[in-house]
């Protein structure tokens, strides 16, 4: 069935397309945005029901293949020490996510120029400062100025409060002489934009029924409607469409009724993520792109890069309300983020604090580490780990290598028949060594403020959810699939906006820097509208 062709078509409603979109908005162009999911309803949350905890087994899970949601497409990562965690939604997985919202180091984007490994971004911070000040408006971003860790920067709103469990993690800090700081977080601490602030529920990662949380759908996605965006939901794109010229030419879709579908476009924008936009991009064979859209290359799928996570908890003696406040937003220690070859690894590591468990989450934690037995003394093991768990999550900075990659599997489809990604991924002798070094030092920490016991994970199997590399941004077309500014080297009316352009990974989590991007990448766009296929 055709349509009437528009300006612009964004394919996924998450952090990026969603940021995109609003940026365009004032251009008057007529953009259509197709999103898979829906929109989520904040009382459908698990937090609104008394067994919240256990649904992160079910339709709240991080993994889409064992979520069963119709939205969600199955992802073959049995080749991969490390589990691909995503969502489909209007929102995407801001849905989900914890909120933590650093912003990438100056650096970070100098990799190969300080460190001699991996490539240099096509641009410096500075050139995404501007972008990184307007998406903490947008998305309400929560910190303390003054951290030395960074160039000058304003968060919108006060910090999230510390609680006692964050004190107890600074004194240990403290102890050792290493810098932490007050956490970035894109959560409202105050009435912001409309939106109530944070009442330390605690489970963000199931989704904010406050609206406190800068998910896209709350921030991004109200006011690009407003200003004439068309959102469709549950579209699932088959393929990117071209024309004689090489150019896009719109997308196939599957719309909610099971129909297909094809709208046109003068522009086509890519936003599904590092794993979901080289599906696309594959699927979208033709006789002038036989190996995938924009693939000249070779490098569609190829540089998949991760943060390889561990895990270190301790146990207290004393009670830490650690149940109170936003899940992952408290403190940040960079202590360890930059090159020290003493070391025996390159680039570094952010260490993000974490709130204590539920009491579902506590008792499983103690079964799975044996710390909690059945029979007579359950419920006083119990007693001696409820609210007295704290610990950390190091994010370690991934390294592109070819060989992490995504492909099409040969056999694995999704609900509509579409062909399904498939994630080859090795961990580096430089991640393993940087994961060694973390835990211990994250052991050091937990010791220093006061735990009687420590335990750890790396890498945590289920940390796939930062997703980048995979379409990669240079100025040589012959070593990337995007220019400086997102666009496609092979088809010059196709943008990618998403972490997949990213060419290094940094030692913190992505989003602000995918959302700089795309405001970046927007406004690019729209100071070339003249001459934007030259």
């Amino acid at each position: 069935m055709g349509e009437d062709t528009v300006d612009v078509l964004i394919i996924g409603a998450g952090a990026a397309g969603a940021a995109l979109a609003w940026s365009l908005a004032e251009t008057r162009m007529r953009i259509v945005c197709l999103e898979q999911g829906d929109w989520m309803n904040p009382e459908d949350y698990p937090t609104t029901r008394d067994d919240w905890e256990m649904e992160r087994f079910g339709a709240f899970g991080l993994s889409p293949n064992g979520r069963g949601r119709r939205e969600d497409y199955p992802i073959n990562d049995d080749e991969s020490p490390i589990k691909i965690s995503n969502f489909n939604a209007v929102g995407g997985s801001t849905i989900l996510y914890a909120a933590h919202f650093p912003r990438m180091h100056p650096s970070d984007f100098r990799v190969r120029s300080l460190d001699g490994v991996a490539d240099d971004w096509p641009f410096d911070y500075a050139a995404l400062e501007p972008w990184y000040d307007l998406n903490a408006q947008m998305m309400g971003v929560a910190g303390l100025a003054g951290d030395p860790a960074y160039p000058p920067k304003e968060p919108t709103l006060p910090p999230v409060p510390l609680g006692r469990l964050g004190e107890t993690l600074a004194h240990g800090l403290n102890r050792l002489g290493w810098h932490w700081w007050p956490s970035d977080s894109a959560i409202a601490t105050e009435e912001h934009a409309g939106r109530a602030p944070c009442i330390n529920l605690g489970p963000c990662i199931m989704g904010c029924p406050q609206g406190a949380k800068g998910s896209t759908d709350v921030t991004y996605w109200p006011a690009a409607i407003r200003a004439g965006v068309e959102l469709r939901t549950r579209c699932r794109v088959r393929e990117v469409t071209v024309g004689p010229d090489g150019l896009a030419s719109g997308a196939v879709y599957i719309d909610a009724d099971g129909r297909e579908r094809h709208q046109k476009a003068e522009i086509v924008v890519l936003a599904c993520n590092g794993v979901g936009t080289p599906r696309l991009l594959l699927n979208s064979r033709s006789k002038q792109f036989p190996d995938g859209l924009a693939n000249s290359s070779g490098l569609v799928g190829r540089n998949l890069m991760f943060h390889p996570y561990a895990l270190v908890t301790g146990i207290f003696e004393e009670p830490l309300e650690g149940y109170k406040g936003p899940t992952g937003c408290s403190i940040i220690c960079q202590e360890f983020y930059e090159t020290d070859t003493s070391r025996g690894f390159v680039r570094g590591y952010s260490f993000e604090m974490l709130r204590g468990m539920g009491p579902i989450s506590t008792a499983l934690w103690g079964m799975s580490s044996g710390r909690l037995p059945w029979g007579a003394g359950h419920h006083a093991a119990f007693a001696d780990i409820w609210d007295r768990t704290a610990g950390m999550v190091v994010i370690c900075e991934d390294l592109p290598e070819e060989c992490n990659r995504v492909t099409l599997d040969p056999e694995l489809v999704d609900s509509d028949g579409i062909p399904a990604p498939k994630v080859t991924y090795r961990l580096s002798e430089n991640s393993r060594r940087m994961l060694d070094h973390a835990v211990a030092r994250g052991t050091e920490v937990l010791e220093a403020a006061g735990a009687k016991e420590t335990r750890a994970e790396a890498p945590l199997p289920p940390a796939g959810w930062h997703l980048m590399g995979t379409a990669r941004m240079g100025t040589d077309a012959t070593a990337s699939v995007v220019n400086d500014w997102g666009r496609c080297h092979d088809v010059k009316n196709l943008f990618i906006v998403d972490g997949s352009v990213f060419v290094t990974a940094g030692g913190v989590n992505p989003t602000n820097t995918i959302q700089a991007l795309a405001l970046y990448t927007a406004d690019q766009i729209k100071r070339n509208l003249s001459n934007l296929f030259d």
